[in-house]
């Protein structure tokens, strides 16, 4: 007989607009939570300011990773072409003078590096794959990608509180709060 112990994920409640998401997300900004998300059907313009959200480091990683790929392009091009392997093209030098024929392979190795930063930062910094969620257990966040705004408190948010996260939560017009469990 195995039993399965669930353990508090956080609330979800439910918003009637976009506009009333909008205003419930400044509210828990201003009361102080930090783990928690908005869940909508479309992009709602300053939504990320509303809660309180700093901008991304992705672009730092994918500047660096850009001149990592030309750099990479740079070394292997100059390597190959003028120590190695000196290539005398039409009597032209083969010094660090011909770098403008390398242009090419560091343009593709720039962009190359550069989108698999992207792909490889973007997942880190959102924590996928996770093949599971505990939201998706919740009777009502099947909504959300149709016409239904959530907002998602977690439990390991140092100011979540079982009855006054409640409280805040339907003080702000939230409806059908849920309590949302994941199995431990």
């Amino acid at each position: 007989m195995s039993t399965t112990r669930k353990r508090v994920y956080g609330y979800l409640a439910e918003f009637k607009s976009a506009s009333a998401l909008y205003k419930a997300a400044e509210k828990i900004r201003d009361a102080g939570f930090r783990k928690w998300d908005c869940y909508s059907p479309y992009p709602i313009h300053g939504l990320d300011g509303a809660m309180g959200l700093k901008r991304s480091i992705l672009p730092w990683f994918v500047f660096f990773g850009g001149m990592t790929g030309c750099a990479t392009a740079f070394a292997l091009a100059y390597s190959t072409q003028v120590v190695i392997y000196p290539t005398i093209v039409q009597a032209k030098p083969a010094n660090i003078f011909t770098v403008p024929a390398f242009f090419p392979v560091m343009f593709e190795l720039t962009i190359l590096f550069s989108g698999f930063t992207v792909l490889f930062g973007l997942l880190a910094l959102i924590q996928l794959p996770r093949l599971n969620h505990p939201l998706f257990a919740s009777k009502q966040f099947h909504r959300a990608t149709d016409d239904g705004f959530f907002i998602a408190i977690e439990a390991r948010d140092p100011k979540f509180s079982p009855n006054q996260t409640k409280e805040l939560l339907a003080e702000i017009g939230g409806a059908n709060i849920e309590l949302v469990e994941e199995e431990d």
